[in-house]
């Protein structure tokens, strides 16, 4: 069975890896998709969709060591068409087949769900900390940020000067 979960990940944090997790403990491969890929470079969506790829791969690569498994995870970049009607169609015809869908926005299970697919609600890991508003919020505050996403996003995010990204963007002076 394949299924399909989508997040902007912005950036992905602990929250999504123990989704992620779970959901590779009950399907054969997972398609992973980054919503909103043509956004970067704000406060609400600091990282590029290859960016965002290259965090979520590292990711998904520690939770495949870890847990001794070798499916398959396609990690495909969602562009916005902002027209809920057709959103689904257009999901389609940008990723692989599917079997069910797995996510906790209201939004996306009804439209899912309107096109007959089965959809799943995810578990929420401590929402109020694995949050991607709260994680970018310490990032520019300069509080500790690190515990909050795997060790190799935070890695990615060093290498890429993400945290300079977001101050410059938010017209701080640290």
């Amino acid at each position: 069975m394949r299924a399909f979960f989508v997040g902007r990940f912005q950036p992905y944090h602990l929250g999504h890896h123990e989704v992620v997790r779970s959901i590779l403990r009950e399907v054969d491969e997972l398609i992973i998709g980054i919503g909103s890929a043509q956004e970067s470079h704000s406060l609400e969506n600091p990282f590029t969709a290859g960016e965002r790829v290259l965090m979520i791969d590292k990711a998904v690569e520690e939770i495949k060591k870890e847990m001794g498994i070798d499916k398959k995870v396609y990690i495909i970049p969602l562009e916005d068409i902002y027209r809920n009607s057709l959103w689904v169609a257009h999901v389609c015809s940008m990723v692989p087949p599917f079997d069910i869908v797995y996510t906790n926005n209201p939004l996306v299970y009804r439209l899912f769900k309107e096109a007959g697919f089965k959809v799943m609600h995810t578990k929420m890991y401590n929402r109020n900390e694995y949050h991607g508003t709260e994680i970018r919020r310490k990032m520019l505050e300069g509080e500790d940020w690190e515990k909050y996403v795997p060790k190799s996003v935070a890695e990615i995010i060093k290498e890429i000067k993400g945290i300079e990204r977001l101050r410059d963007i938010s017209g701080r002076d640290f």
